[in-house]
């Protein structure tokens, strides 16, 4: 294509004059026209001039001795990271990423420059997930900066970055990172698969609207089926492991695949203490999962039927009666719980204090004193709260949650058969709940891997088959 009919169809396609942060630069380079198209605030000043400077040293008998593109941009274009593009399509995708491009009349290619900078945030250790030791680093908004952590923390020539684009208006860029001879061919050919043929509009919410788009069945059972990291330790850890990591441009998590209901045991912190204190926090945190499932539902169930208590059990009872039944109670603070949860996220800092001393009085002596609530349904609501934040993942704390609600509801409709019903219930959620990838939810105990399983529920030693 001669240059009047590429700089026309760019000018098309960018609808340059239409927005005032898509520039177009024409210029003279060696005697030739040219035209230069970038995003303003993808391309930094001094770059710029650097670039600038290399290309006006171009005179016209130099030009007259580079017949190609790709000879003119290895003279004259001093930046690193330089491709040729010949379509129209390929080359607006690229400059709207932030990439620029140089079109000189002679050559039939344009020169992609990607001397790029998005703007990000400083790379900080993310609030959600803290350790007391290790690396108090964490991912960004920005792909390559992911990209780069995991590499300084995994030397190897076997770790394998897999760019695609997705989404037909976003455009947006997804790493599928793994390594070469661990990952299990199968799964990453059908994480692949899924993510290549993904037709839809933008992924406008990130790993969200990615996931909706790959599980399109089972949005009925509560349980995660990907696992969250905004940690680059953990994540190089899960790639040396053979998972796959799939990373999204503009969002500061990464998404661990394929990922089983035993993955979400584990956290970061157990294996930065020694395996004896990394397996007793492990096993606090999942004494404290099913305490957090089955405390409010049996304690509901029993005090239902006081006259049938052991004298042991007795100090269960409730001793005086309030204005709300009791499942109401139950319910009422399972709303309201949420309801501070998500008004905390919407406090500023400076009034958090205020925020958490008035939650308290509501929640607390208020509603005692008012006859709306029991004071035994404040301590035990109370630590279901705690144990649902042990929990690593968010998305396993509200299907705990959602889990124990329904124990509730059925405990009032049956009593002892409402809650079997109900553990019947949840136990075949897990087993029908298939990973990303169509393997086993309950992998490594169904289909049934004695050492993955000791791995899984237990800190073992580090040595060199596991480290």
């Amino acid at each position: 294509m001669d240059f009047e009919k590429r700089t026309a169809a760019l000018d098309g396609r960018l609808r340059i004059g239409a927005s005032f942060d898509v520039i177009k630069r024409t210029l003279t380079i060696g005697g030739r026209q040219a035209a230069m198209y970038m995003i303003d605030g993808f391309v930094k000043d001094d770059i710029m001039e650097k670039i600038m400077e290399f290309l006006m040293k171009a005179d016209e008998a130099a030009m007259q001795e580079l017949p190609t593109a790709q000879a003119f941009a290895d003279r004259f274009v001093s930046y690193v990271e330089v491709a040729l593009l010949d379509d129209d399509e390929a080359i607006e995708t690229q400059v709207l990423s932030g990439t620029i491009a140089l079109t000189v009349d002679g050559y039939g290619e344009a020169i992609m420059i990607d001397a790029r900078t998005y703007p990000t945030r400083g790379v900080e250790e993310p609030e959600a997930d803290r350790v007391l030791r290790g690396s108090h680093d964490g991912f960004v908004e920005t792909l390559v900066f992911n990209t780069a952590m995991i590499r300084r923390r995994i030397r190897s020539r076997e770790l394998t970055m897999e760019i695609h684009t997705v989404g037909k208006s976003s455009k947006t860029d997804i790493v599928i990172a793994y390594m070469a001879g661990r990952v299990k061919e199968e799964t990453l050919a059908r994480i692949r698969e899924k993510i290549s043929n993904l037709q839809v509009n933008a992924l406008t919410m990130a790993q969200e609207s990615l996931v909706e788009a790959l599980l399109k069945k089972g949005w009925y059972n509560p349980f995660p089926k990907v696992r969250y990291t905004e940690r680059p330790d953990t994540a190089a850890a899960g790639l040396l492991e053979g998972k796959v990591a799939v990373i999204i441009d503009n969002t500061a998590s990464v998404m661990m695949l394929p990922a089983t209901i035993f993955d979400f045991v584990q956290e970061c912190n157990d294996f930065y203490f020694p395996p004896l204190i990394g397996t007793y926090l492990r096993f606090v945190r999942m004494v404290l999962f099913f305490s957090t499932l089955l405390l409010t539902p049996v304690w509901f169930l029993l005090v239902q039927h006081p006259e049938a208590l052991p004298p042991w059990l007795g100090f269960i009872k409730i001793a005086e009666p309030a204005g709300l039944p009791l499942l109401a109670q139950i319910l009422i603070f399972e709303l309201a719980i949420d309801g501070l949860k998500m008004a905390s996220l919407n406090t500023p800092s400076a009034l958090s204090n205020s925020f958490s001393v008035v939650g308290a009085l509501i929640l607390g002596d208020f509603a005692v004193q008012a006859n709306w609530f029991v004071p035994e349904i404040i301590l035990y609501m109370g630590v279901a709260a705690i144990g649902n934040f042990t929990q690593p993942s968010f998305e396993l704390g509200y299907a705990c949650k959602l889990c124990r609600v329904l124990l509730v509801i059925l405990v009032a409709i049956g009593g002892l058969i409402g809650l079997l019903a109900g553990l019947g219930l949840i136990a075949l959620l897990l087993a029908t709940n298939r990973t990303v990838t169509g393997g086993s939810y309950l992998y490594p105990l169904i289909p049934f891997d004695g050492p993955a399983l000791r791995r899984n529920l237990l800190r073992v030693r580090m040595n060199r088959k596991n480290s």
